[in-house]
């Protein structure tokens, strides 16, 4: 009995979040204020993300690389 209980409370918690996350979603954004200085919504196109994520892969690559070498070295050394 009380494995089912806590498999019916599982059941509803999961069932809440997600309808009310469902309900959270906006179709379209909000028009914007009149003291936007545009009469519609900006398409976004404006944060570049190619500079950080190049900074990321290679940071990337450096940690990967740092290991392999430590790897290698344990092995030569044994």
């Amino acid at each position: 009995m009380n494995l089912i209980k806590k498999v019916v409370i599982t059941i509803v918690i999961i069932l809440g979040l997600t309808f009310s996350f469902d309900s959270i979603a906006q179709d379209a954004p909000p028009s914007p204020p009149s003291s936007h200085g545009e009469t519609t919504n900006q398409d976004g196109r404006g944060a570049p993300i190619g500079g950080g994520l190049f900074i990321l892969l290679g940071l990337g690559a450096a940690y990967g690389g740092r290991k392999l070498y430590q790897m290698r070295k344990e092995n030569l050394e044994e």
